[in-house]
């Protein structure tokens, strides 16, 4: 590491020490955000990548940049029986990571003052990096990502994020003036955060940067970590969707998919999409995947974080389509529940709704998709079953069977190939909403 680089490591070691991230109370649970468990848990993205699901048992996940700790604990609950390894630089921060872990009694946990840089020196090898909120303030991001490979197992996946150049431009600008200001010659601490608190109030609220970075929540004690991490915070810098890309090419790694690839349908930013302009139709579908980002970036720049994953190159295990599986496919196949719906309220929920006959709202407890999904109640009761553990499509399809032995209209039994297509259908929907994950 050069003088320089050493230099900034320093000062922000110094910014977390002063001020420990997130500043999340020790005591607060994570265990019903589903939201945040469903894209902690290794199982969302190793199935996105494979169309395999895995055990979460003894899998070795590290946390680079941990902070307080928080993310390491949403890691521990959404990924039961595996071992979280927490790094950071803040060994202020690290106190209360430990402190937190042992508040929520999770023993298969450690945390150890790191940087990224450093991260060979711990001899192991992970199934999972999660480096979040870190990677736009490291002097390298090319140089933390290698570092991060080189501890990374083969099928492994890492998680980690820039921050948007487009999305952030205002406190960008807010950063520049209150570092032509001198607050962020040194560490910025409390004088800091008053004077900048101050310059902010004073303007009118009609100024263009007020209107884009000021919120009455930057004040008080609990404000100060606001401050610090929007307006004062150091060597934060913003990539676009291109950047992001090229990095990932310099670190030879293999881009997976966006964190969310829900919101970052390009699609879904057109009124009509079945109906575009003649060029957008001809021109949009053999664009890739980076360009298709860049797009929407440019189109529309509603997220802070360009949050992804990525892997080492050429480690997805070949797979088709669901859209593309035949009859075969399907008769070879098994359906799971997504871990975080294996809770026991939502099978008391389930056998509530499948007693009364009432439809059952997956959506409410796993919220991934932003949009109300209903599940009919037999279809509720016939996947009841995986509530315990995956299953064949043959016994859905049988249990189907049970259930509606007979058509609710004619009366006619219910074929074997009339069940087989009810099944297939609904677990379709099911998994292209992230509820139901299918192997074959």
């Amino acid at each position: 590491m050069d003088e320089k680089s050493a230099e900034i490591i320093e000062k922000i070691r110094q910014q977390f020490d002063f001020g420990p991230y997130p500043r999340i109370e020790i005591d607060k649970s994570p265990k019903e955000d589903k939201n945040k468990l469903y894209f902690h848990d290794i199982v969302t993205s190793y199935y996105l990548r494979n169309h395999q699901v895995i055990d979460t048992k003894d899998k070795l996940i590290l946390d680079a940049g941990c902070g307080t700790g928080y993310k390491s604990l949403v890691l521990a609950e959404a990924n039961p029986g595996a071992k979280i390894i927490g790094i950071d630089l803040s060994e202020q921060s690290l106190e209360l990571a430990r402190k937190r872990f042992q508040h929520h009694g999770i023993e298969n946990g450690e945390f150890q003052q790191l940087s990224i840089d450093e991260l060979p020196n711990l001899g192991l090898e992970f199934d999972y990096i999660n480096c979040d909120d870190v990677l736009y303030l490291v002097p390298e991001p090319v140089v933390a990502l290698e570092a991060m490979k080189s501890v990374l197992k083969p099928q492994g996946i890492i998680r980690s994020n820039l921050h948007s150049s487009l999305q952030r431009a205002a406190f960008f600008r807010a950063q520049e003036l209150f570092r032509l200001m001198g607050l962020m010659d040194s560490n910025p601490e409390d004088v800091e955060i008053e004077i900048t608190l101050e310059t902010l109030k004073a303007l009118k609220d009609d100024i263009d940067l007020k209107i884009k970075v000021w919120s009455p929540g930057c004040e008080g004690e609990k404000g100060k970590q606001t401050v610090l991490s929007n307006y004062l915070i150091q060597n934060d810098k913003g990539y676009n969707i291109s950047e992001v890309f090229s990095a990932l090419r310099a670190a030879d790694l293999e881009f997976i998919s966006m964190v969310n690839w829900r919101q970052w349908n390009l699609m879904n930013l057109f009124k009509e999409p079945d109906n575009l302009p003649v060029f957008l139709s001809m021109s949009l579908p053999d664009i890739s995947v980076e360009q298709q980002l860049r797009l929407f970036e440019l189109l529309h720049p509603i997220h802070r974080l360009l949050d992804f994953w990525c892997g080492h190159p050429n480690q997805a295990q070949p797979h088709a389509p669901i859209a593309e599986w035949t009859t075969s496919d399907w008769q070879g196949a098994k359906a799971h529940l997504h871990p975080q719906l294996r809770t026991p309220a939502v099978k008391e929920e389930v056998v509530r709704c499948t007693t009364q006959l009432n439809p059952f709202e997956i959506s409410k407890y796993l919220p991934v998709t932003g949009k109300q999904f209903l599940v009919d109640s037999t279809i509720a009761a016939c996947l009841l079953p995986l509530m315990e553990s995956a299953q064949s499509i043959q016994a859905l399809v049988e249990r189907w069977q049970k259930l509606r032995p007979v058509h609710p209209v004619t009366l006619k039994p219910t074929a074997e190939i009339e069940a087989f297509e009810i099944v297939i259908q609904a677990l379709t929907g099911l998994e292209a909403n992230g509820y139901v994950l299918l192997e074959r």
